[in-house]
C-alpha cells in the first residue's frame, strides 16, 4: 500500500516520512537532513529529493510544511526562511522536483490539522484553535475539522507589542522569566484569544509543551486549555494528510 509522504521543513532541519492515516503515524523511521543554506527553493528540493528517496519507491503525494503564510500553493511570507520565497508557487516548484503531486502547507496548520484528527482534539466539535510556542508563536484555527488557513495569531498586539515577542517561548527564555512571570503573559494572550473567538478549546504546542506540569495549570482562562500529544511528529503527520485529502484521494 503507498502512503502519502509528509515533509517538515524548518529553519534547521528537514525532516520526513511515509505516513499511515489509518493511525496518524508514520510508516518508517523519519529521515533528517540539516537544511541548506541558502535554503533557496531549489536547494530544499533537492534534499527534498534525497529524502524521498530514502524510502521505498512510490507515486503517492507529498504535502511539505513550510513556516510562511501559504495561499493556494504560493509563499506569501518568509520570515524565518530565504527571501527568495516570496511569491514562489512551492506547489508547482516542488511538483516539478520531485516528480510527483505535492502540496505545501502552513506549518502550524499542519500540527494543528494532526491534532484534531489524532492528537488532542480528536473528536471535538466547535472551534479548535492549536497554538504552538516557540520561536514564534503559530496558530491553527479548526472548526469542525475544516482549516481556517493562515491565522497568524502570533502577530496579535498585546500589551503594545506583537504578542509573539512578549509571550512566545523564545521571550522566556531571551528574558529569563520564571514559570509564573511566563504564564501570566500566556494569561493575557489567550484572554485575548478567547474575546476575539470564543473557542471551544485551546491546544498548546511547541516543544515546550512537554513541560506543560510546569506552567499549564498557571493559565488562568475559562476555555478548556490541553497540551498537544503528537509533539514533533505532528508537522509531517498534517503535511501528509494535507496532501492526501488535496489529492481527492482520501478514502
Amino acid at each position: 500500500m503507498h502512503h502519502p509522504f509528509g515533509i517538515d521543513f524548518g529553519g534547521t532541519g528537514i525532516k520526513g516520512a511515509p505516513v499511515d492515516l489509518e493511525r496518524g503515524d508514520f510508516t518508517h523511521d523519519r529521515v533528517r537532513i540539516d537544511t541548506p543554506k541558502p535554503a533557496s527553493p531549489e536547494a530544499v528540493a533537492d534534499v527534498f529529493q534525497q529524502i524521498v528517496d530514502s524510502f521505498p519507491a512510490s507515486s503517492s503525494p507529498v504535502g511539505v510544511t513550510v513556516p510562511g503564510i501559504v495561499q493556494r500553493g504560493v509563499v506569501l511570507s518568509a520570515a524565518n526562511i530565504d527571501k527568495s520565497w516570496m511569491g514562489e508557487d512551492a506547489d508547482a516548484i516542488f511538483t516539478k522536483a520531485l516528480g510527483r503531486e505535492v502540496h505545501v502547507v502552513n506549518d502550524a496548520d499542519a500540527a494543528g490539522l494532526a491534532e484534531v484528527e489524532y492528537g488532542a482534539a480528536k473528536g471535538r466539535r466547535g472551534l479548535v484553535m492549536v497554538i504552538t510556542l516557540g520561536t514564534g508563536i503559530g496558530s491553527a484555527m479548526i472548526f469542525d475539522g475544516r482549516l481556517v488557513p493562515n491565522s497568524e495569531m502570533g502577530h496579535l498586539e498585546l500589551d503594545g507589542a506583537v504578542a509573539e515577542t512578549r509571550a512566545a517561548t523564545s521571550a522566556r527564555e531571551r528574558e529569563g522569566l520564571s514559570w509564573e512571570a511566563w504564564s501570566e503573559r500566556l494569561t493575557a494572550y489567550f484572554r485575548h484569544l478567547e474575546r476575539l473567538f470564543t473557542p471551544d478549546l485551546f491546544v498548546v504546542g511547541g516543544g515546550v509543551s512537554k513541560s506543560w506540569e510546569s506552567f499549564g495549570h498557571l493559565i488562568e482562562v475559562d476555555t478548556e486549555i490541553v497540551p498537544a500529544t503528537l509533539q514533533n511528529r505532528a508537522g509531517i503527520v498534517g503535511a501528509a494528510l494535507v496532501a492526501q485529502r488535496k489529492a481527492g484521494t482520501e478514502d
